[in-house]
C-alpha cells in the first residue's frame, strides 16, 4: 500500500506537511478538527501537493526533509511536485524513491 506526503495550506495560510495511506480521509480528519494538533485551530486546509511512496519509512524520511525547509522552499517544492517528479535534494536516496502522485 503506498504513502503519500502531502503539503497543505491552513486557513492562516501556513503551510503543513505530513503523511497518510489515506489522503480522503485524512483530509476530511483535518478539516474536523481530529487531525494535527497544528491543523486543529486552522481549519480549512487544503492540500496543495502530495508525492507518492512506496513505505512509510521512506515517507517519513521525506516528510523530514520537508519539514526542514524554508517557507520559501516549500512553496517552490509544490510547484515542482505539480509539475513534475522532482526529488527534494540530488543526494537524498529517500526523495528518489517517491514518486508524484496520480492527478485526479
Amino acid at each position: 500500500m503506498p504513502w503519500f506526503v502531502y503539503i497543505a495550506r491552513c486557513a492562516d495560510d501556513t503551510l503543513y506537511c505530513g503523511i497518510t495511506n489515506d489522503l480522503v480521509a485524512r483530509l476530511a480528519a483535518h478539516n474536523a478538527g481530529k487531525g494535527a494538533r497544528y491543523t486543529r485551530t486552522r481549519t480549512p486546509i487544503a492540500i496543495l501537493a502530495t508525492r507518492r511512496c512506496m513505505t512509510k519509512g521512506r515517507a517519513l524520511r521525506v516528510e523530514y526533509q520537508v519539514k526542514q525547509l524554508t517557507r520559501a522552499q516549500k512553496e517552490q517544492l509544490v510547484v515542482a511536485w505539480a509539475t513534475r517528479p522532482v526529488a527534494i535534494s540530488r543526494s537524498s536516496s529517500a526523495a528518489r524513491r517517491c514518486r508524484a502522485a496520480p492527478r485526479s
